[in-house]
């Protein structure tokens, strides 16, 4: 269940605290894993209790650095989309690492899925926001420019269900926006799982691996 690993991450978390240094926890796995909703739980949980306006966690996904479709496009990568290349992977490394110091608020941006564009600073991080939680597909990534943040990170954490189990979400994400189920899961085959696996593959062990399935309002929710 999606609650004991809320558990079992926020105690990981706090195992790993330094005084005085702001956590950075990193959520990674492969699309449709179920890594976006792990840590939205995470944050929601770290944040229930506090009494001050400044949240105690705050939630940076990767995805707000997709490049913008008409660069992908440009490029001839519009169909590549969530693969390595279609990120701005050294802007996201950098606005990382610049967290570990909280000396001032920093703004990240947020990518809107029915717009399907990244909106810019849409995310305060609050300079006196003790913990970060960073999600997305590439973060463990052993290649450049991934792997620059390996030191960055306080903890680790890594959500990897079967690619079968990976094959059927990703279809059935492609149905849920718009497409027929065999369209569906030629999109998921094409892009999707060759990105999965190489995220499964390449990417450095973590603290934490979960194979949880996690499941929101009766359905499954996974991003």
């Amino acid at each position: 269940m999606i609650e004991q690993d809320v558990i079992r991450v926020c105690d990981l978390i706090s195992s790993r605290r330094q005084v005085g240094a702001r956590a950075i926890m990193a959520i990674a796995g492969p699309p449709a894993s179920g890594k976006s909703t792990l840590a939205k739980a995470v944050v929601q949980s770290l944040n229930a209790n506090q009494s001050s306006v400044v949240p105690l966690a705050t939630l940076v996904p990767m995805d707000g650095y997709h490049l913008d479709n008409r660069v992908l496009e440009a490029r001839g990568l519009l169909a590549r989309k969530g693969a390595p290349g279609t990120f701005d992977g050294v802007g996201f490394c950098k606005a990382i690492k610049a967290l570990r110091s909280a000396q001032h608020e920093a703004f990240h941006p947020k990518f809107d899925r029915q717009l399907d564009l990244a909106i810019a600073n849409a995310i305060p991080v609050h300079p006196e926001t003790p913990t970060v939680v960073v999600e997305g597909n590439y973060l463990l990534m052993d290649c450049d420019p991934w792997r620059s943040l390996a030191d960055v990170y306080t903890a680790t954490v890594f959500v990897s269900p079967t690619l079968e189990e990976l094959e059927s979400r990703l279809q059935q994400r492609w149905i849920a926006h718009g497409f027929d189920p065999k369209a569906a899961l030629h999109r998921a085959k094409t892009n999707d799982l060759p990105n999965a696996e190489l995220v499964i593959n390449g990417s450095r062990k973590a603290d934490l691996t979960l194979k949880q399935n996690y499941t929101e309002f009766g359905m499954r929710y996974a991003f």
